[in-house]
Order: C-alpha cells, then structure tokens, then sequence
C-alpha cells in the first residue's frame, strides 16, 4: 500500500469520483510525503495490486480507502467495470458494506458480478435480510442471476430459516434453466437440512441425476449436525454406489457420524478409505479420527494419530483433551493444554471449556483455580460459554462458594446461560431455596429462563406449591412442549407422590423420548405401583420405542417389588436380545432382581456374566445371600468385595450385620463393629440401627447404648430398634425413658415402635402404662393397633396374673383374635395353672392352627402340672396322630 501513497498522478478527478472522495472518512495519510518526480501507477500495477488484494482478503478498510483515493485519480473505476467490481470486493472483504454500497450506486451499468458481490458481502457479514432485500432489487431492475447469485442468495434464506422464500428462489433458478446446477441445488440442499426439512432436501437431490459430491456432502454434513447420524451413514453408501468419489469433506463428516454412533470398527474402514484416497495430510480430516478413537474409548490410538500428524491446529488439540476428559484422565487433559501454552498453540474458547471439565473433581480444584487465574489474564474471561463452564467445574468439585464468586463476576448478566449453570450447581448441591431464588430473580430482571433452567428447577423442588407455580410459568412460556421440561415436570409430580397427575403430564408429551418412557416406568416402580410401570413398558414397545439399560433397569425395579421371577426372566430374555444384558447397570438390576425373588442360583450365574461388576451388583447378591441365610456365601462375596477395593457403603454392611445377627456370635460382631469404624459408617443410621439390633441379639445391652449414641441423627428405625432392644433385656423402664426422648426429638412412632413400648411393659408389669400407650396408640397417633400388639397387652395381663381381666380383653377385642392372642392367654395359663382357662385357649388355637405344636406342649405342661397323666398321654396321642413334631432347641453354647 505504501507505494500508492507515494504516487503523484495528475490526472483530474471526475465530479462523481470527488463527491465520493469527500465522503471518505479516511483518503491518505496526511502526514506521509509524496515524490513529485515518481512516475504515474501503470494500469498493470493497479490490476496486479486489485487482484492481490481481491484474492487474499485481509484487506482492511483503510487500504481499501487509499486504494479507492487513488483509482479516484485515473478515473479507472468509472470506465473499467472490473476496476469497479474489485474495488467493492475489497470493501465488502473489509465489512465496509456502507462505502461498498455507495460505490456499488454510483456504478453506472453494473453486472451480475457487481450484484453478486454486493449479496455475498451482506452475508459475509451477517446481514441477510439486507442481502434479500438487494436480491430483490436486482430483480425488479431486470438483471438476470447466474448460479453464484441463487448459491448466496440461497446461502441468506438459509440462515434467515425461511423455507418459503427458498423455494420461490429455487423455482426461479429452476425456471431461468438451473436446474442441475451444482451450486443452486447445494444452496437448497443446506436450507433444506437447516430447516430441518429432510424430505424436501432428499427431493432435491434426488431430482435428477446427481454427480456432484458438494451435493451429497451437504446433506450428509447437514444429517450429522442434526443428529441424524444412521441417514448420514446411508447416505453416504448410496454415493459410493453410484461411484461417486468423496473427498475429505465427506470423510468428515462419516467419521463424526461414526464417533457419534460409537461405530469404531465402521470407523477404521472409513479412516482405510481415506489412507487410499490420499486424504490422510487433511487436518480436519485427520481430527475428525482423533475425535472417533478418543470418542470411542481408544485413547492409545487417538494418542498415535495426534502424534502423526505433520501440522496440528486447535481443533485437533481440543479433540484430544476432550478424549481424555471422556475416559475421566483428567491428569492427561491439564498435561496437554499445558502442553499447548507452551507450544504456543492457538487456544479458543472450545479448549478452555474441555480442560475445565476436566477440572470438574474435588482433587482438580487446585488446577481450576490457576486455569481460572490464566483466563482472566489473557482474556477469555469475557466469553459466556467459559463463565459458563467454570460456574460448572467448581460446582461438580464442590466448592460452590467460588462458582458463586464467577456468578457475581459476571459482566453480562444477562445471558442466560451463566444463570442456567448457576441455577444448576444449586440444585446438584442440595440448595433448592437458592436454586428457586435464582430463578425468580431471573424472572424479575425480565430474563426468559430457558428449557435448562425450567428443568434444574424442577429436579429439586419437593413443595407441590412451587411446583404447580413453576408448571404455570412452563405452560405460559410454551416450555411445557420441550419434552425435558415435561419430564422434569411428571418427575416432580412423582416425587411430590401425585402420580395422577404425573401421568397427565406424560400423556401430554407429543414425542416421548427413551428418558421420558424410562423416568416415568421408574416413577410407578418407585411408588409400588410395579403392574402400572409393566403395563406403560408394554405400550413403549407397542409404540415402536426402543427402551434402552436404563429403562430396562427400571422396568427390572418394578419386577423386584412385585416379586414377579417369570416377568422378570421376560425382561431378561429382552435384554439379552437387544445386547444390553451385559451393561453394568442392566446386571446389577437383574441381579438384585433374581435376588429378591430368591433365585440366587440365577443371580450368581448374571453376576458372572457380567463382565465389569460393580459396587451395586455386589451389594444386591451379598443382601440376596444374607437374606436367604447363606452366610457363608456372603462373607465370601464381602471378602471378595475387599479385595477389589469396591468402596463398601452403608446398604451393604446393613445386610451383612443381618447375617451376623442370625449367627448370635459376639466375636464376629466385634469384628464387623471394628471394620466399621474403620470405614467411618458407624455415624449412618441405617448402619448404626443394625448394630443397635446385632448387640442386642448378642446379649451386650451396653453396646447397643454404646452404639446409638454414636448415631449422627437418629430416625424412626434406630429409636424403634434402641426401645425393642430394652424391652427384650427386660429394662422397661429405660424403653420407655427413650420412648419419651424419642418423642422429644420430634419423631413420630409407628405400630412397630408401640410393639416395642407394649412389650417394655409386659416384661415389667407395668399394666397401668400398657393401657396408657395403647390408648395413645389410637387417640394421640390415630394408629390401628394388630393383632401383635393386643398379643402384647394379653402378655402383660398374664403375666400379672390378671387372666379373667386377659380373658375379657380377648372377648371384647375389636378386631377377631388370632393363634398368637391366644397363646399368649394359653402361656399365661401355664405359668399360673388355670386348667379351665388353658384348655379353652388351647382349643382356640387348634382351631386357628392345627399344627401349632408350641400349643400342644403348654396345655401337655399343663396338665402335668396339676397330675393329670392320662390327658398328657392323650395329647401326645394326638400330636402324633395329626403328624404334630416338636422341634428341639439347639444352642451355640
């Protein structure tokens, strides 16, 4: 550019060229000399410059003016429509759309180039409207478009998303004879598949003969933009079928769609292909084969491509610390963006968001900080998508507090993507307050919160109040139609326990995807309403929906509460047809199922199967054993457990200490205590409650208070299990000193804890007190008392030795008594030696069972008692006669 400026041409500017000139915010640069004795530019060093500047477009705006200044001078541009046309090209290369329009005006017979340039140039700087418009007037002025005018103009009412105004432009293409046209047909192709509109792109490119690969890559390129992968896949056969060769465009967007489809063997063949066609020195190329190993868990091989290739740009190292952050190698990840920083390697703002997912776990912290620290420094930290993801990484590492921190930050509030991630780390943290106060103010700052935010909210809120509120806003936004709002929507229905309208919401979904189909089987599954999830399964397979692990899973959960082995094996059978079986998450599912429908044979034989078992499949068959009361076997399956360092949780030493409880051996117990400490679970209180019912079943009362009051906070079952425990080890007072604590503590009792309390009393004599709590059983907790608890209160008239007032009791029950009632009455009888009594409630008790041999041998004790050999002969008699067999005691001592 310097040696224009330093021209000195004499020639006389013409009246239209000085009235531009003057409009001109910037000529020359005043301070720069000019050589009077230098020679006038030549009409060749004037094109080779145009063209120059025309070809490499980095032309800037105030080069373009000089440049401009000069032409000005030889009057060229006026007399010369190509000097014309590249002068504009260079404006509209430089986004100076206003001076390239003024100029384009004052062209006194412009062609088809100058108006393509001028549609072009609006696009290139993402004025389409404008570009339309100016389409628009080239019509009305009776010049006629050539295929470059219908591509851009296309290219507009592509990006404007408007379909109408796209095929008014392609019949017209059509009828001025550009029918096949390369150029036209990808035009149409692209605002076809923008729109969405499949169908009518495979019209156009069906419409004839078609040869031209721009074509076919740009419906394949547009199949795999909008996830339509398996079209992208067929697509792409049917071109290699009518011999067409793909180039490295095509190669592309196949290896995406196949890392997308976790297809790697269909990926090697295509990276074979592209070694043959020579297109393996292509960078986009060659990342798009890191991107399908790393995608498809092959980071060895992703690492080797990387390595191979001569030159690597930001793309290519995004891919690959993205493939680490998808194998969870985060260490690698932070290793190669460092890497980067010190090979100086352009870096955008897609890098930064994969390294800060890395950056996402509590042991990264330290590395999101200087990350953090680093962005700030070089600028990135004005870009949303990066506050974004750091809100995000801080929030799944725990520390909140600083996602909080970049919120408040935050320049520009008002992109909602910064709320939505911060709404999002609220309700991931348990804060469903903050999350709904976010959401408000949102609201109240006259920010739209999008489908992410609607659906954050609503995973966390468990106030059907502000559930209902949340939908109305979801319902007057028209976010009730985004099918993750709705399903977010039936879920906190679910969740709130109205399953009704749950289920409203899910038959308003128009297309329901496989999460919907799945959270809503789980949600009847989860509610015990296991034949209403089976029944929605069988209409998802009706529907022609393929369930996916998750689905099956919880379709699985719904066989387990009905404890349905035949529906299950069906699952099972499916599972095994679709190839799913063998998930992780599917076989802990059939395990538990197997397990809880007491077919541990099976259960083992899955658990095998299953190549990568986990904590939950481990802990589903020790509860199965120890349940089943193979005790062996599930001290056997925890050893292994320990020896695969499986992180042992609190679900599965609750079903151990079970088992330990059937054994009564206190060595065993203090073992199990001592792993748990170790382990730091003896603050859980589903843990702390086993232990409370192990030590008590061992005979250490003294343990078992030891034991509670290590509890961090103490529920229902660990109050029930500490007051049973006294009450079994005869001390009613200190039950019912812990039934009152219990009340204290804001806990409200149910019929299991006042079997507990009845039975502290029984074993006390406390007949007063017995009265009292089963009064307030009905009258202060509105509890119906069974049959178990009038049993107990029969007890402790008995043993009192109140049998008439007993007897009356059972008369005037409201409920008929069953054998344990009269067992009790029958005990009781035995201890004090009513003949008459005893024998009446033995009666009743063969009656109710037959073949109740406890009964048998109390009225035999009986009449021993009093002297009567000849009914205890007849008794026995009559045991042996109905097949009665008394099992004998046995004891570890």
């Amino acid at each position: 550019m310097k040696f224009l400026i330093r021209q000195n041409l004499g020639t006389k500017i013409s009246l239209p060229g000085a009235k531009f000139l003057s409009s001109l915010a910037v000529t020359a640069n005043p301070s720069t000399p000019f050589d009077k004795h230098d020679e006038n530019l030549t009409t060749f060093s004037l094109y080779s410059f145009l063209n120059e500047c025309r070809e490499s477009g980095h032309c800037t705006r105030r080069d373009t003016e000089i440049l401009h200044t000069q032409l000005l001078k030889t009057n060229m541009y006026h007399s010369n429509i190509f000097v014309a046309n590249s002068l504009i090209s260079c404006y509209c290369k430089s986004a100076a759309m206003d001076s390239a329009l003024q100029l384009f005006d004052e062209i006194p017979v412009p062609n088809v180039f100058s108006w393509n340039h001028m549609i072009s140039g609006y696009n290139e700087t993402f004025l389409y409207e404008v570009s339309w418009r100016i389409f628009c007037r080239m019509q009305w002025s009776g010049y006629v478009p050539n295929q470059f005018t219908y591509w851009s103009v296309l290219s507009a009412c592509s990006a404007l998303q408007s379909p109408l105004c796209g095929k008014q432009i392609y019949a017209l293409a059509i009828r001025s004879g550009f029918f096949s046209n390369g150029y036209v047909r990808t035009g149409m192709i692209e605002l076809f598949v923008k729109c969405s509109s499949f169908e009518d792109a495979m019209r156009v490119l069906y419409d004839v003969w078609c040869e031209n690969v721009v074509c076919w890559n740009a419906i394949i390129s547009g199949a795999v933009r909008n996830k339509e992968n398996w079209l992208a896949l067929n697509l792409f056969r049917q071109m290699c079928r009518r011999f067409l060769l793909p180039n490295s465009f095509t190669f592309s967007s196949i290896l995406t769609a196949c890392a997308s489809l976790d297809e790697l063997e269909l990926g090697r063949g295509v990276q074979g292909w592209v070694v043959k066609c020579g297109a393996r020195e292509d960078v986009f190329v060659e990342t798009a084969v890191i991107d399908l190993y790393a995608k498809c868990g092959d980071m060895d091989e992703a690492v080797k491509e990387f390595f191979r290739m001569p030159i690597r740009n930001v793309v290519s190292w995004t891919a690959i610390i993205s493939g680490f952050v998808q194998r969870d190698d985060t260490i690698s990840a932070v290793q190669y963006f460092k890497e980067m920083r010190k090979l100086r390697e352009e870096i955008n703002n897609y890098t930064i968001t994969s390294v800060l997912a890395a950056c996402s776990d509590p042991a990264m912290v330290k590395e999101a900080i200087q990350i953090h620290c680093w962005i700030y420094k070089v600028g990135f930290y004005s870009d949303s998508a990066v506050k974004a993801s750091l809100i995000n990484s801080y929030s799944k590492a725990g520390a909140v507090g600083l996602s909080e921190l970049v919120f408040r930050d935050a320049e520009d509030l008002k992109h909602r993507s910064t709320w939505a991630v911060m709404i999002s780390a609220f309700a991931q943290h348990g804060s469903p307050r903050r999350a709904i106060y976010l959401f408000q103010r949102m609201l109240h700052e006259g920010l739209v919160p999008d489908n992410f935010c609607s659906s954050s909210v609503l995973s966390i809120v468990d106030c059907l109040n502000s559930g209902r509120q949340i939908h109305c806003y979801t319902i007057k936004s028209g976010l009730v139609f985004d099918v993750s709002v709705a399903s977010s929507l039936f879920m906190m229905y679910s969740k709130c326990g109205c399953l009704e309208d749950s289920y409203e919401v899910f038959g308003q979904i128009v297309e329901k995807d496989t999460v919907s189909w799945a959270s809503m089987i789980a949600g009847f599954a989860e509610h015990g309403c296991g034949y209403h999830a089976l029944n929605l399964f069988r209409q998802m397979l009706r529907e022609g929906a393929i369930p996916d692990g998750v689905t099956l899973t919880a379709v699985l959960t719904a066989c387990t509460s009905l404890c349905s082995l035949r529906i299950g094996k069906q699952v099972h059978a499916y599972a095994l047809l679709q190839g799913v079986a063998k998930q992780t998450l599917v076989g802990g599912s059939l395990v538990n199922m197997y397990s809880k429908c007491g077919s541990l044979y099976l259960a083992r034989r899955v658990f095998d199967m299953t190549p990568f078992t986990d904590q939950v499949s481990c802990s589903s068959l020790l509860s199965g054993y120890a349940e089943s009361g193979y005790i062996e076997e599930a001290f056997q399956l925890f050893h292994e457990m320990l020896f695969a360092d499986f992180k042992i949780d609190s679900f599965t030493i609750s079903s151990l200490l079970g088992a330990v409880v059937r054994l009564n051996r206190l060595g065993i117990s203090t073992q199990m205590h001592a792993h748990i400490i170790k382990g730091g679970l003896e603050s859980e209180v589903s843990v702390g409650s086993s232990l409370v019912t192990m030590y008590s079943k061992c005979g250490s009362i003294d343990d078992c208070h030891k034991v509670f009051e290590q509890i961090g906070r103490p529920d229902l079952i660990s109050w029930t299990a500490i007051i049973a425990s006294y009450a079994q080890h005869g001390e009613g007072a200190e039950a019912l000193r812990f039934y009152e604590l219990m009340r204290k503590a804001g806990t409200k009792p149910d019929s299991v804890t006042f079997i507990g309390v009845l039975s502290a009393c029984s074993h006390n004599g406390l007949v007063e007190e017995g009265y009292y709590y089963l009064k307030s059983m009905v009258e202060d907790f509105a509890l119906e008392p069974g049959p178990q608890h009038y049993a107990c209160m029969v007890d402790l008239l008995g043993r009192s030795g109140r049998l008439k007032e007993a007897e009356r009791f059972v008369k005037n029950m409201p409920i008929k008594p069953n054998a344990l009632v009269w067992g009790r009455l029958l005990a009781a009888c035995k201890v004090h030696g009513d003949v008459e009594l005893g024998r009446l409630a033995a009666k009743k008790v063969f009656e109710l069972e037959p073949c109740n041999a406890g009964a048998y041998v109390s009225l035999s004790n009986i009449w021993a008692d009093v002297g009567e050999w000849n009914e205890v002969m007849k008794i026995r008699t009559e045991m042996k006669g109905g097949g009665v067999e008394k099992e004998p005691g046995w004891s570890y001592v």
